[in-house]
């Protein structure tokens, strides 16, 4: 989950990365998009407290053939009532990865460059979290990609990341994906319907459409967000086929 904070303009770069010099869009040395020249996208879902459309999305996925990219919290892997979701999510194809032990706040809101944590505190709780994926035969060295919690961080965090063999990404910026955790009584608050309006006019807007894009979306949303978003999942793939995208998971958007 995140404060839906604006990505830094002046922070946001295109380098030349991966196989054949694609260009990628980078954010405080994080991948913030991937190829702009390839008409594809991934769908990314998080998750930590809650996992209530967890079988509603995979079930959509499977009817649609899509692998998307799951990133989970430490305790997300740990609690007993998500381990079924997590096998299938596996045997799916899907990809799964960490999401930080603890869901820590790296860095502060209003001061990003502020740290809020050490760098032995960074690597323990990634650790833990790696741990905790081990449990399901996941092992660190097939799960490098890491978002990371809040989708909040800086320079700093995606260079401690680095030094133990792990790439921080984050979502591409433009829409209101991101918010479908949100609930009525927050300021920031969105609706399925602005958040399904959001993405198709960032489509319409961006010159390069949703290439390369990272939609980050939540397996679940508290119980007070009664106008859950993965319902309209179907829907929202079905429109982007229609104008020609196809789906990939993170480490094939991203090699």
């Amino acid at each position: 989950m995140n404060r839906l904070a604006p990505q830094s303009e002046t922070n946001i770069r295109s380098v030349e990365s991966g196989t054949g010099g694609k260009p990628f869009l980078y954010s405080h040395g994080g991948i913030i998009r991937g190829d702009t020249t390839q008409r594809c996208l991934a769908l990314v879902f998080t998750g930590g407290d809650y996992s209530d459309g967890g079988n509603h999305i995979r079930a959509v996925l499977q009817k649609k053939g899509i692998r998307a990219s799951f990133f989970f919290t430490g305790g997300f892997y740990r609690n007993p009532e998500n381990q079924e979701l997590i096998r299938d999510l596996i045997a799916d194809g899907h990809y799964l990865g960490p999401h930080s032990d603890k869901h820590l706040l790296y860095c502060a809101w209003e001061k990003r460059d502020s740290l809020l944590v050490t760098k032995k505190e960074f690597k323990s709780d990634l650790q833990a979290n790696y741990q905790a994926m081990l449990g399901f035969g996941l092992e660190e060295q097939a799960a490098c990609y890491l978002i990371p919690p809040y989708e909040w961080y800086n320079i700093t965090i995606t260079g401690w990341a680095k030094d133990m063999g792990v790439i921080l990404f984050n979502f591409t910026p433009g829409t209101l994906a991101s918010a479908d955790y949100t609930v009525p009584s927050m300021p920031n608050y969105r609706s399925s319907e602005e958040i399904f309006s959001s993405v198709i006019r960032h489509e319409k807007d961006d010159r390069n459409g949703l290439n390369g894009f990272i939609l980050l979306l939540h397996i679940g949303a508290h119980p007070e967000r009664t106008d859950k978003f993965y319902f309209r999942l179907e829907d929202l793939i079905n429109d982007l086929r229609k104008r020609g995208y196809a789906f990939a998971r993170i480490d094939e958007l991203l090699k």
